[in-house]
């Protein structure tokens, strides 16, 4: 079976103003998981349909353990995109990880304690597969853009996920490396849990800012300085995504991922929450219906 592409691109607030999307619209979505980061801006680029979402809202006024992640997928599948590409900015654990560089992360280490990481829960239960938490199909595709757009990119690696807000104490960069953490950032998870939970296939282009806190000989990280390469990256961030579209095939094949659900809820169709079940109605219809 086939399909056609949907991208849903969740990134800063600053990229919209570089997609320079055809036919823009901006649609607010609303989500039974509460309020979305913001309103999403739906257009195209050529023959692709995208939807473009700030993680950080407007002005970026939401903090990292504040983004209603939940929300923010939940509005992308109503939205109905295929598939959800993420841009971010990341610290680098490595020192062969340049800043400026982009890191097409495969894999993740969740440290996050304060987020909402799952949209099932008690009247519904269910288990997805996490053990590859990316879409190789899609982060080769990005991958391949970056690099069309100018990037120096690095194929793979592990992200370590924090709550955030403050930056690692150099305790930590030092364990994070030591448990083979590539890169550091504070909004990837619970993102891409959630993703694989609404069958989106999910892929993240992480721009590295900054050396982590690793180097005792240099000062910690600069919130100044990782918005001095925030700003230079954000033009091959938003050429990427032209990039993207312009290298997909015609026709969206499917892949494992978009029937993630397909055996995952394991709770019996007459005990479950049917409050719970309604609320999963874009998430979880296609196997609760």
């Amino acid at each position: 079976m086939s399909d056609n592409w949907f991208i849903g691109i969740i990134g800063g607030s600053g990229l919209s103003e570089g997609l320079e999307l055809e036919e823009a619209q901006e649609v607010a979505i609303k989500s039974p998981f509460g309020e979305p980061s913001g309103p999403v801006t739906l257009g195209r680029i050529g023959g692709v349909r995208v939807a473009f979402l700030a993680r950080h809202g407007q002005g970026h006024r939401v903090p990292p353990s504040q983004v209603n992640y939940r929300a923010n997928i939940d509005v992308l599948k109503r939205a109905r995109v295929t598939d959800v590409l993420a841009l971010s900015a990341i610290g680098s654990l490595r020192e062969e990880i340049a800043p400026g560089e982009f890191v097409a992360v495969d894999q993740f280490i969740d440290r996050t304690t304060s987020r909402e990481n799952s949209f099932f829960g008690p009247g519904c239960v269910a288990h997805v597969s996490l053990a590859d938490p990316v879409c190789p199909r899609l982060a080769q595709y990005a991958g391949d853009a970056a690099k069309a757009a100018g990037a120096a990119l690095h194929r793979g690696g592990t992200y370590v996920a924090i709550d955030g807000p403050q930056f690692s104490t150099r305790a930590e960069s030092r364990l994070y490396r030591a448990w083979a953490g590539d890169v550091i950032g504070m909004t990837g998870m619970p993102e891409a849990r959630l993703a694989r939970e609404a069958e989106l296939p999910y892929a993240m282009l992480g721009m590295a800012t900054d050396y982590d806190s690793f180097r005792d000989e240099e000062a910690g990280v600069d919130v100044t300085d990782v918005l001095s390469i925030m700003r230079d990256n954000a033009s091959i961030a938003a050429q990427t995504v032209v990039e993207l579209c312009k290298s997909l095939p015609a026709e969206r094949s499917r892949v494992p991922i978009d029937t993630a659900l397909e055996h995952a809820i394991i709770t019996a169709p007459d005990a479950r929450d049917p409050e719970l079940v309604t609320r999963l109605d874009a998430v979880a219809g296609r196997v609760l219906s």
